[in-house]
């Protein structure tokens, strides 16, 4: 090949240019860094390679041209082009050979038992026809046109300079979020103890970050809601797995070790077996963090939801004394991708959770917080609130029927009271085999859930002697319940027959 042609597109480089372009230029790199074209050697000229590749000279002379001006490749007038031969130190690896030979990262202790974490598995990718997965909601259920109208409004009537928000919240969506947690969960507290935050994740996510030390204890549910689980264990604190029965946490077997500085609990509606936390248990567990002088989570994820009364109020209702740390959601009534949240906090907190939120994201969606303040303000979101109720005790109902009628008698429920799901316990199944029946019904197109991923502890007197299935039943309508339902009874028969073990 001769000097190289020099076309109008002589200064494109192939990043900007043809994809044809920058995968020849990529093929002559790689073919270099692999050592198959070697230091001296002639390279195709670019009719040949314009032959071989089906694309134009031009297209060919561009990459030539850069690997030219990077060095790679040497060309003069009336010379064929050749690899250059001053590649002294070797051709730096494709970035896949980089992540692969990387050492390593250093890490910080934090860093470290992050890594360490047993992590939940995120759902299969691929969805199945059938998915009772807990919680999950119905995308048909979110108002639409309340919040677009709301939305529009706050958007069209913005007229301050944008700038970061108060990290606390938007003043309007805390005092509107004060007088609907008085109405309907029967929390009592002002609106500058409400700090908005990004989900109940990153609520929990900060309690355990400003109150928990390495080397400090903590007490949490068992089973319970293991990404709460595993912020804690982040810290380096030491979990003290308490067991619960059918009323929620045992009261009776709090510990009274020295270091235990705070308890998570799920009061309304236990997650997940669903036991609601008696009047007598509640003020024990506000007497013994008392005498521990520790603090309580109070993850109230659900609590809106209950069936045939009203709501419970909140454990903070009768907290006189600042103990309890409220974390409420709306992704259950309204979306989990929407990722607004709120912590009810006792005063001499707030300074120092706002700070922290201020250092983790400045604050949450502006716009998503004045809208919602926008619904609870006209009495949108409780109409919608209220709406949701009946609907989900249509699909409870719907479930309770279809289990009754699908699947095998000695099935058992529990947790139907309240909330958005339950659980089902299998006594014809043995708990080692939670992963085959579950993996079977995916098989038939049902999605459900084992319970026993959701224990901390992996021996006790408390872990079920048999398989438990966490049921979510809020993203689906009863028809697809009674489908749904119908199926896992014919997996559940079918492991009943010669084969299986019962």
């Amino acid at each position: 090949m001769g000097q190289l042609d020099r076309p109008a597109a002589q200064h494109a480089h192939p990043t900007r240019a043809t994809g044809a372009a920058r995968r020849i230029y990529q093929l002559l790199r790689g073919l270099i860094a692999e050592g198959s074209l070697s230091a001296g050697m002639r390279v195709p000229s670019t009719r040949a390679m314009a032959a071989d590749q089906g694309v134009s000279r031009t297209t060919v002379t561009v990459a030539y041209e850069q690997l030219v001006a990077e060095g790679y490749l040497v060309t003069s007038a009336g010379r064929v082009a050749r690899v250059a031969q001053d590649l002294a130190a070797p051709m730096p690896p494709s970035p896949r050979a980089r992540r692969q030979q990387a050492p390593a990262p250093r890490l910080s202790a934090q860093g470290r038992r992050v890594v360490r974490l047993a992590m939940p598995t995120l759902p299969p990718a691929e969805p199945v026809p059938l998915d009772f997965l807990y919680g999950a909601v119905a995308p048909a259920d979110f108002p639409v046109q309340a919040w677009r109208r709301a939305y529009h409004a706050e958007l069209a009537g913005r007229k301050q300079h944008d700038y970061y928000a108060a990290p606390a919240g938007e003043p309007a969506l805390r005092r509107a979020l004060q007088g609907y947690l008085r109405r309907a969960r029967g929390l009592f507290c002002e609106a500058d103890q409400i700090v908005i935050v990004n989900g109940s994740q990153q609520g929990i996510d900060l309690c355990a970050r400003l109150l928990l030390d390495a080397g400090d204890a903590f007490v949490f549910e068992d089973p319970g809601y293991a990404m709460a689980r595993h912020c804690f264990t982040a810290t380096g604190a030491r979990l003290l797995a308490t067991p619960v029965d059918e009323h929620g946490l045992d009261t009776a077997q709090l510990p009274a070790a020295p270091g235990v500085r705070l308890a998570y609990v799920t009061p309304a509606h236990q997650f997940p077996l669903g036991g609601v936390l008696p009047v007598g248990r509640r003020r024990e567990l506000l007497q013994w963090a008392q005498r521990q002088r520790a603090w309580i989570v109070e993850d109230d994820y659900d609590g809106e939801f209950r069936y045939g009364q009203r709501p419970i109020d909140a454990l903070q209702a009768l907290d006189t004394r600042g103990q309890v740390i409220h974390v409420g959601t709306f992704s259950k009534a309204l979306s989990p991708q929407l990722r607004l949240g709120y912590l009810v906090l006792p005063p001499p907190l707030v300074p120092t959770f706002v700070r922290a939120k201020r250092l983790t994201d400045r604050h949450a969606p502006r716009l998503e917080q004045s809208t919602l303040a926008a619904l609870i303000a006209s009495g949108a979101y409780e109409r919608h609130v209220r709406r949701l109720r009946r609907e989900h005790e249509r699909r409870r109902a719907a479930l309770l029927q279809a289990v009754a009628r699908h699947l095998p008698a000695p099935v058992q429920v529990a947790g139907d009271a309240a909330g958005l799901h339950l659980v089902l316990w299998l006594p014809e199944v043995e708990r080692c085999d939670e992963a085959m029946l579950v993996a079977e019904a995916r098989r038939q197109g049902v999605g459900v859930y084992p319970v026993t991923p959701l224990y901390a502890a992996r021996s006790g007197p408390h872990l079920p002697r048999c398989a438990g299935l966490v049921v979510g039943y809020a993203p689906l309508s009863p028809l697809q319940i009674d489908q749904g339902m119908r199926r896992l009874g014919t997996v559940l028969a079918g492991r009943r027959g010669p084969g299986h073990r019962g």
